[in-house]
């Protein structure tokens, strides 16, 4: 439609469009993500949290017909996942990256399992908010549909970086995350701390995988999350762990897993499996640059990866 109305000008249209679509998931995991970070610990089972999330939120829209309780439900489903792997990573010499590899094989072998039954019924959508209804063309209109759980998404990362510069709680993370011995000796429980912030990191997770399940797609299967999880602990790193720089970032992303959709949209076929890479090909070329000996990881909590 967006072709025939706009030509290629539905191209930037539609990039537009999956950015403000595509974007939420990345946003609300890599904002768990940072939370988690900033207290030195690595959650790299936010993808089986994505995934339990998802299929939690739908399980839930389907039975009681309301999606907003869905939400509530992916949210809780997170903090269960997220308890289990902070109790785990505050045991004395635990690995992050062992429990969070773990984690993943189990949140997502318990979404699938319990999300058999959810693959074909259809349960009720989250709202949006038309922002584009000043404008006659349906592609505009449907380019311009706004879900609440973005706008919320937008809202907390200013906030996530207020809390973190200006809060009592706030220097608390930065001092476990940073100093572990400075944080136990001005009286901080080192193990309270992180366990709250995996917890809470996890939650926002959870919400990401309702909003894949509620709104975008907008539907229940077990490749939804395309490594989206994953994918956030490169975003974390390349927005230096600042929650606003969290939000570019994943708009960023967002938009480049529009590309593809939106070069097919007027008939552009070549190299589509090209376009649909991008968000991985940002990933590696990321994770390669941020990697280099030459450069330095400014705003990595200073004890990030350790066991201590």
């Amino acid at each position: 439609m967006a072709a025939e109305v706009l030509g290629w000008w539905g191209v930037p249209l539609g990039i537009l469009a999956g950015t403000l679509r595509g974007s939420a998931p990345f946003l609300f995991v890599s904002l768990g993500e940072c939370l988690t970070e900033k207290s030195g610990k690595i959650n790299l089972g936010l993808e089986g949290t994505l995934l339990t999330g998802a299929m939690s939120a739908y399980a839930i829209s389907y039975q009681t017909g309301s999606p907003w309780l869905g939400v509530l439900a992916a949210g809780l489903a997170g903090m269960v996942l997220g308890f289990i792997h902070a109790w785990l990573c505050v045991q004395p010499k635990v690995n992050d990256i062992a429990v969070g590899i773990a984690m993943i094989i189990f949140g997502s072998g318990i979404a699938f399992f319990f999300g058999k039954p959810f693959i074909q019924p259809s349960a009720p959508q989250l709202p949006s908010f038309p922002l584009g209804a000043w404008s006659h063309l349906p592609p505009v209109q449907s380019a311009l549909q706004i879900c609440p759980l973005f706008l919320l998404g937008v809202a907390i990362a200013p906030l996530m970086q207020w809390f973190f510069k200006s809060t009592r709680w706030g220097l608390f993370i930065r001092a476990v995350g940073d100093s572990p011995d400075a944080a136990k000796a001005m009286g901080i429980s080192i193990n309270k701390v992180r366990m709250l912030c995996i917890i809470a990191g996890s939650f926002l997770a959870g919400i990401g995988g309702a909003y894949l399940s509620l709104y975008y797609p907008g539907s229940w299967t077990e490749r939804i999350s395309s490594g989206q999880g994953l994918m956030a602990v490169a975003l974390v790193i390349f927005a230096r762990w600042n929650p606003v720089q969290c939000l570019y970032a994943s708009l960023l992303f967002g938009g480049a897993q529009a590309i593809g959709p939106a070069l097919q949209s007027v008939g552009v076929d070549s190299y589509y499996y090209l376009f649909n890479a991008s968000p991985y090909i940002l990933t590696l070329a990321i994770m390669i640059i941020t990697c280099s000996p030459k450069r330095t990881l400014t705003g990595a909590p200073g004890s990030l990866g350790t066991n201590t």
